[in-house]
């Protein structure tokens, strides 16, 4: 009885195997090598920056591409997608480099608070609740949502001014900050020749009055910059100023002329410095040093002598 059952359970079990065999052929979902090949290329920081849901998610998409066009991994960058278009056979498509900027300059000195927030330090909450703790509504909030979701420490809060700074060294582009700004003032921008940069530095949207008493930082929209763009890169939308980046060609003429101080330059070298006018404000030109002229000085001086001489 013994044999039986042991030959029983042997059969059973051969044939539960040879069942399972032909399921996982009949079933079986085929997945190309080259995928995990793309994948080990990877960073394998999982960021979601590429817009796809981690690595594996955009090694697929890249295997399944014709082209590599509009595929980048914003940690890797171009050395990476090389290495990519070099396993698939195909060309590393061309992206300039991008960095997180901050688009408000509200500091704790320039914007006063008008009430106090006693409750969950998180900007995601504070937002659903109230406008934040001063007069301006669209400004930073100073939780840090954005810093607790960058796994690169690229982004910190400054504990004197009270708005985020990123560290260019480190952002990778990923878009964790600006996905997690309930404010939308976290933006990605193109890096620039040198880590050269121009933005205005202000999302308020309200009317220039109201928005340079809650902020005296804030842009007015005046569209002073906007006559002054000699490119067209600079659009007034509700009140508000933009630089389009694809567009500008960095000549800083429209952060001379800003009356608030909300287009910021970066990376820079300092500006001369001109003579101003002081009636007028302009600048202009230093003037020329003054020479002697000593015949002249000799012809007035004798006939006052001889005035002199009559005159006693």
């Amino acid at each position: 009885m013994i044999l039986i059952a042991v030959i029983s359970l042997g059969v059973i079990g051969a044939i539960g195997a040879l069942l399972l065999y032909a399921a996982s052929k009949k079933f079986e979902v085929y997945e190309d090598p080259r995928i995990a090949q793309v994948q080990e290329a990877l960073p394998g920081a999982n960021c979601g920056g590429c817009g796809y849901p981690g690595c594996s998610g955009f090694a697929g998409a890249c295997v399944k591409a014709d082209t590599l066009d509009g595929l980048l991994c914003p940690v890797g960058g171009a050395p990476t997608m090389a290495k990519v278009a070099s396993i698939l056979g195909k060309e590393a498509a061309s992206a300039e480099p991008m960095v997180a900027v901050v688009r408000c300059n509200g500091t704790c000195s320039v914007r006063p608070r008008n009430n106090q927030y006693d409750g969950s330090q998180s900007c995601a909450i504070a937002s659903t609740l109230y406008g934040g703790e001063t007069g301006c509504s669209f400004g930073c909030l100073g939780y840090g949502d954005c810093v607790n979701v960058c796994t690169f420490d690229a982004i910190h809060i400054n504990i004197e001014t009270g708005l985020p700074e990123v560290d260019e060294e480190k952002c990778t582009s990923c878009g964790a900050c600006v996905k997690a700004c309930p404010k939308n003032i976290i933006e990605l921008r193109k890096k620039g020749p040198k880590s050269r940069r121009i933005y205005v530095s202000c999302v308020n949207k309200d009317k220039g009055a109201v928005a340079r008493k809650a902020c005296t930082n804030a842009c007015i929209g005046c569209g002073k910059c906007e006559k002054e763009c000699p490119f067209e890169a600079i659009t007034v939308t509700n009140n508000l100023a933009y630089i389009d980046y694809t567009k500008c060609r960095l000549c800083r003429k429209c952060v001379a002329v800003c009356p608030t101080g909300a287009i910021h330059e970066l990376n820079f070298p300092p500006r001369k410095e001109a003579a101003t006018d002081t009636k007028t404000g302009a600048d202009k030109p230093t003037p020329a040093p003054k020479t002697e002229k000593t015949p002249v000085t000799k012809e007035v001086a004798a006939p006052q002598e001889k005035v002199k001489e009559k005159t006693n």
